[in-house]
């Protein structure tokens, strides 16, 4: 498993880091096809109840899959962007099933 965490414009945290990588990992022990995932941390400064926003990108087999979340704190947006991850990773595990 290869995880890059990378924050635009954001103070880089070392917990916020251990999490997200925590709860990839779950991602990954459930869904061996998985290769890498690259993860963006970023501000939006114009929404001020929002704005932490959380990209992440997943290579596996076939296209990339990609979500992101904008939340009022990161770890809420991990949640969020790792909940649409999932949801799209069961619908591409159906599709290997059927081949």
């Amino acid at each position: 498993m290869t995880v890059n965490i990378q924050y635009v414009g954001v103070d880089v945290s070392e917990t916020l880091s251990a999490f997200t990588e925590e709860k990839l990992q779950k991602l990954f022990n459930r869904y061996d096809f998985l290769i890498s995932a690259m993860v963006y941390f970023k501000q939006d400064e114009k929404q001020h109840d929002l704005g932490k926003i959380c990209n992440i990108e997943l290579s596996l087999p076939g296209p990339r899959i990609f979500a992101t979340s904008n939340e009022h704190n990161f770890e809420v947006s991990v949640r969020e962007t790792i909940s649409d991850l999932e949801r799209q990773l069961k619908k591409r595990k159906e599709v290997y099933k059927t081949h």
